[in-house]
């Protein structure tokens, strides 16, 4: 049985509730009690990585929380979230903006999205380049059901706080700079989600409005 860090987690409220910034709690891989004794404290924005298990949690966890879809997402698999998905943070690619777009519409919803930007030294780690973002942008106003709310990046795994902090850094810039362009007058585009466990801090300090915390909070992951 997972058992939650409480004291971390009020830590974590304390730092970031003073500057609006918004906590994710990751729950990949824990069971729906840890996610339960969580949300009986108050808690309700829930962040999770696969379809199948989010679906699973789903079902079984109250209908009020906000569940935050924050992995590599693919396009047959949206359907499966679109009913009920609060936000879907980690969209890289038209393809999977215009189908999320079309399951939102199905559903008669309105899907809040992020762009996911690739930030990390590390290939392995997915997201859009600049180039790719503006030729999405441009055509943005072409999926009415799939709201773009902010961008969402990863920085490099290090303990090299200068190359993290020279990533988020970037993409604070790139933020402001898509904002102006293509959102001046549209006050939705307002969220930068950048931090995790090891590096929030810099995050903040870097103007981040969200944070996804997972092992802080639910403790560590079983190796696969």
């Amino acid at each position: 049985m997972t058992s939650v860090d409480f004291s971390a987690y009020q830590q974590l409220l304390q730092e970031l509730q003073p500057r609006n910034v918004k906590l994710i709690a990751v729950s990949k891989t824990f069971p729906p009690e840890a996610i339960l004794a969580l949300y009986e404290k108050g808690h309700r924005d829930f962040g999770e990585n696969y379809v199948q298990e989010l679906v699973s949690k789903q079902k079984v966890l109250p209908p009020d929380i906000r569940w935050h879809f924050i992995g590599h997402l693919q396009t047959n698999k949206v359907k499966h979230i679109a009913p009920f998905i609060h936000c879907i943070q980690s969209v890289d690619s038209i393809r999977v903006l215009q189908e999320i777009d079309r399951q939102a519409e199905k559903c008669q919803r309105i899907i809040p999205v992020m762009l996911q930007v690739h930030i990390a030294k590390e290939t392995t780690k997915f997201g859009l380049d600049e180039a790719s973002l503006h030729e999405l942008l441009k055509q943005h106003q072409a999926w009415p059901h799939a709201r773009i709310i902010g961008l969402m990046g990863m920085a490099t795994f290090t303990d090299n706080t200068q190359v993290i902090q020279s990533e988020f850094h970037y993409l604070k810039l790139l933020f402001d700079q898509l904002k102006q362009t293509y959102f001046s007058d549209n006050p939705n585009f307002s969220e930068l989600s950048m931090g995790m466990s090891h590096d929030y801090r810099i995050a903040v300090e870097e103007g981040s409005t969200m944070v996804r915390i997972g092992s802080l909070i639910f403790g560590e992951r079983k190796k696969d």
